[in-house]
């Protein structure tokens, strides 16, 4: 199967990895030094791949990394089982090692082992153990315990960790974590998630217990000097060429959002034969709308029409004082109180967020559509 040029919805690595070096650099050193990282930024900007790449270029013999993604995690109870069952599986390499790392150091809890033919990739862990009990302090000291024993230092990177705060008493929940992985010397953390409102929380509330647990990295967007060399070199690398201004104007339409660079790149692509032209420009950018056209119509169907106005408004450009008498009569978006409603409502749907004081889209392309259906 031949190799394809660009890659999107997936994470990346390898030729397909853009970029970020002093990001990567960053991570590593943080990794290194045993430093706390917390990682923030807008959906699909590529964190899953950064945080990836400086893992892979991080680890040694002494310097170990445990990644869970606990996205589809609703309950404590469960995290508990995917924290211990990637801590145990990712810091051993044969199964009896797993077994006597578990019975050694969560005695407490007697945990159930379940084993698949393909035993150390599909092992899974089950903790039969009450949230409540103070048990269950043996799995959150866990990594610390293996890292003494094994003299090492773990890192333990954790996807999707916004998830925390949906579960019931998730405050409780937090301080328990923040008081027992404050005081590890031999563990560091890297936190990171895909909702950006929900990890600024998190991390930026003083009243809640993460409030500067580490180095926040704010992930930026990757520069357009940048996208053009990368876009210009994989067209070159597959037998095609493309214009740096071509190439730019890719970057510029989807406002160098890294998930749709890489999906415009890759239909303009398809659409070249040898020479990138404007009208294959043309086809894509309609290609690119058609493809997204379904997930527009879902996050939109059931907006008010306040709500609607509001993004309206964003598409025709404004992007601050929405409480201006003009603006307000304008665009129909009622009193200014109903300003803030519509503000922190759309953000809860992740469909603006706040960039240098100003609101935008937090989907570029999603703009693109609302100007082709609404402004025919």
């Amino acid at each position: 199967m031949e190799k394809k040029p660009f890659v999107f919805g997936i994470a990346t690595s390898g030729d397909n990895f853009t970029d970020r070096k002093k990001e990567t650099e960053r991570l590593i050193t943080n990794f290194r030094h045993g430093v706390n990282t917390i990682l923030i930024s807008p959906r699909r900007w590529g964190k899953t791949s950064l945080v990836n790449k400086a893992c892979r270029l991080a680890q040694s013999d002494k310097l170990k990394i445990v990644y869970l993604d606990i996205f589809a995690i609703r309950s404590e109870r469960e995290f508990y089982d995917v924290f211990a069952s990637a801590v145990l599986k990712q810091t051993s390499s044969k199964l009896e090692e797993i077994m006597e790392n578990a019975k050694s150091f969560l005695s407490r809890i007697n945990p159930k082992i379940t084993i698949s033919s393909d035993y150390i990739s599909d092992i899974t862990l089950t903790l039969d153990v009450n949230p409540k009990s103070e048990d269950v302090n043996e799995i959150l000291q866990l990594p610390e315990k293996l890292a003494q024993k094994k003299g090492v230092r773990i890192v333990i990177c954790i996807d999707e960790f916004q998830q925390i705060s949906e579960f019931e008493d998730s405050k409780t929940f937090q301080k328990r974590l923040r008081t027992i992985w404050q005081h590890q010397s031999s563990v560091s953390y890297c936190l990171f998630g895909s909702k950006k409102h929900l990890m600024h929380e998190l991390f930026e509330k003083k009243s809640l217990p993460f409030y500067k647990f580490g180095d926040a990295i704010y992930l930026n967007k990757i520069s357009t000097q940048d996208w053009i060399s990368y876009i210009c070199e994989r067209f070159e690398a597959t037998g095609k060429n493309i214009s740096a201004e071509l190439a730019e104007k890719v970057c510029n339409t989807v406002d160098n959002h890294s998930s749709y660079v890489q999906q415009f790149a890759w239909l303009l692509w398809i659409q070249t034969k040898k020479k990138a032209t404007e009208q294959n420009f043309n086809d894509a950018y309609q290609d690119l709308i058609n493809q997204n056209t379904a997930l527009f119509e879902k996050q939109t169907e059931n907006l008010s029409a306040y709500q609607m106005n509001f993004l309206r408004a964003l598409v025709e450009g404004v992007k601050s004082e929405f409480t201006k008498q003009e603006i307000l009569q304008k665009y129909e978006l009622g009193s200014s109180a109903n300003v803030s409603i519509l503000k922190k409502a759309l953000i809860k749907k992740e469909l603006i967020e706040t960039q240098e004081k100003n609101i935008v889209l937090a989907d570029p392309v999603l703009g693109l559509w609302m100007k082709r259906e609404f402004y025919k």
